[in-house]
């Protein structure tokens, strides 16, 4: 093992990664323009056929009267929010205590807004229904995540989903959908996006994630909401002079991809069992639901680092760029897999994951 070498260096020289669509370079909106007539016009300020022909894409896709294309998934997320405490004169709205509005938005949602949280559930698992039908505090709108990003991807069944949407339009709360994975959990429910998002008043989904666009998202409701969320979409600076760089990359993703969750699903399936044969280590969930799963291990950060470089470094196969610490003696990483999963030579994968296992023996 060459000496002073971090993981995340030891992880990019590695001849194949596990994760993902690939380098987010500028391969990625060349490749994306590589067609485009240099006739095409771009959009302005939120106006524009390149920007509206995809708005209208989406929304049918989604199954909503009209969709809007954002910069980002925190404004859409932050507006959609505002909009149905604005309705219902509730400055409170209700989510799971990991999600990202709560984790990694800087309390946006209060200090721009004045919107307060009421938290669901237990932080290690998901919403259930009795937990929306305890919730004590007036809430305007629930936000359910499909999957729950910060345990393992994990997903309620379609039963639950359904029961949630039936409570909530019996007790008159707006239903919003933090979709930012919405097409990666389609082959689990068997179910269309429209089908999905049907149970829901307003849908987020992010156009980079799963579909690897540059960057953006997509937020869809019926004609009311979307024509106030793009007001707020102006106060918030939302509407750049052009944001056709991302729109045609996110169109061009959608394509190429939309049609490849179930192949990710199924990987990921076989992935997991891969690290689930290795002593120290399990997979959250055991059976991924998605193309995404955590990877925990019983192993501290600083020790299984070493073991990892090895393997890299002997292998030419990359399992991550990171550890993140849960405690002294364990340690985890997050699998999203995607296009590149097939370039890896099985053989190669194997001698990986023997090697690993070989070595966590040995601890």
């Amino acid at each position: 093992m060459s000496e002073n070498k971090t993981l995340f260096q030891a992880f990019k020289e590695t001849s194949f990664k596990t994760n993902g669509h690939g380098n987010r370079n500028a391969g990625v909106l060349k490749e994306a323009f590589e067609h485009v007539p240099s006739e095409l016009e771009s959009d302005m300020y939120g106006s524009g056929k390149v920007i509206e022909d995809f708005q209208t894409k989406m929304a049918d896709m989604l199954g909503k009267e009209a969709s809007v294309f954002f910069p980002s998934g925190t404004m859409a997320q932050q507006i959609a929010l505002r909009i149905w405490c604005d309705e219902k004169g509730t400055k409170k709205v209700a989510y799971h205590p990991l999600s990202h509005l709560e984790i990694h938005e800087e309390d946006g949602l209060k200090e721009l807004h004045g919107i307060e949280a009421v938290l669901l559930a237990d932080k290690d698992r998901i919403i259930t229904l009795e937990d929306v039908q305890e919730m004590e505090d007036e809430a305007a709108a629930i936000l359910l995540e499909l999957p729950q990003r910060e345990i393992g991807g994990q997903l309620p069944d379609f039963g639950t989903l359904q029961s949630i949407s039936d409570h909530c339009r019996d007790k008159g709360i707006f239903l919003h959908l933090d979709g930012a994975r919405l097409l990666e959990v389609l082959p689990y429910y068997q179910k269309t996006a429209a089908e999905i998002c049907a149970l829901f008043d307003s849908v987020y989904i992010s156009v980079y994630k799963g579909i690897g666009g540059i960057a953006g998202a997509v937020l869809a409701g019926d004609e009311a909401f979307i024509k106030k969320s793009k007001v707020w979409k102006r106060r918030h600076g939302g509407d750049l002079i052009s944001l056709y760089p991302y729109i045609i990359s996110a169109d061009h993703y959608l394509d190429q991809r939309a049609g490849k969750m179930e192949k990710y699903y199924r990987n990921a399936r076989e992935f997991a069992q891969f690290y689930n044969n290795c002593t120290r280590v399990v997979t959250r969930p055991e059976v991924p639901v998605s193309n995404m799963f955590h990877v925990h291990y019983d192993a501290a950060a600083d020790s299984l680092e070493e073991i990892l470089i090895e393997v890299y470094e002997k292998t030419g196969v990359g399992l991550s760029g990171y550890l993140r610490e849960t405690s002294d003696s364990s340690c985890y990483y997050e699998v999203s897999i995607g296009d590149l999963y097939d370039t890896i030579p099985k053989e190669d994968l194997e001698e990986a994951f023997q090697l690993l296992n070989d070595r966590l023996k040995q601890m």
